[in-house]
């Protein structure tokens, strides 16, 4: 299973995850980080960490999920598969930065380049307000998901 770990506050980042489901099919499942757990982890046999970039930083919520999580899969998680996507308002880099450095502690193995979705939100009315994404960047997370679910399908992850 793919596991798609996600968290939002304005709706871009859920949608990023529900089109990555869409694309992957019936071997992915959503988790909200805020209900990740490690068993629910450790059951999953890839990963794709979804979240917004607030502050140059993966959002509180997220980060929370990895505190909670790391020790109890600390060696238990070995060279599964994962990818990212962040939603960005300018950047994205920093929450890219953060959970690559955490999973590196999980030996987990980076299997699709990083997908950074920029939104160009930069007045506080911009940043607060409920997001949509494009149909181009919808799709690329349909592929994103799609690719996922079709390593696990045939093996590879």
């Amino acid at each position: 299973m793919l596991a798609i770990v996600w968290h939002s506050r304005t709706g871009a980042a859920r949608a990023m995850a529900q089109a990555a489901c869409e694309g992957a099919g019936d071997v992915a499942a959503l988790l909200p980080a805020a209900e990740a757990t490690p068993d629910a982890l450790l059951a999953a046999a890839a990963y794709l960490f979804v979240c917004p970039e607030n502050l140059g930083s993966m959002t509180g919520m997220m980060k929370e999920m990895f505190d909670r999580c790391y020790y109890p899969l600390l060696g238990r998680v070995e060279g599964r598969a994962y990818a990212t996507a962040v939603a960005a308002g300018s950047d994205g880099r920093g929450a890219q930065a953060q959970i690559d450095r955490i999973v590196t502690g999980w030996r987990l193995r980076r299997v699709a380049e990083p997908m950074i979705i920029n939104l160009g939100a930069q007045t506080p009315e911009a940043i607060l307000a409920e997001k949509a994404l494009a149909p181009n960047d919808l799709h690329r997370c349909r592929e994103l998901g799609a690719a996922l679910g079709e390593g696990l399908r045939l093996g590879i992850f």
